[in-house]
């Protein structure tokens, strides 16, 4: 099977990155309200983006 990738919409990277940025910043400094999710959110964020190359449109 020959799997086929793409680069993902604008908006579809724009959505992973800000995760990933809200995850690590989180994480960084220490804001109460995000830090419990700082994790998931940047785990969130690239599977995002991963789906983004792997699935046609997204």
């Amino acid at each position: 099977m020959k799997l086929k990738v793409q680069a993902p919409k604008v908006l579809t990277w724009a959505i992973a990155l800000l995760l990933v940025i809200l995850g690590v910043v989180a994480q960084l400094f220490k804001i109460d309200l995000l830090q419990p999710y700082g994790f998931w959110l940047v785990l969130i964020g690239y599977v995002v983006l991963l789906l983004g190359t792997l699935i046609k449109g997204l």
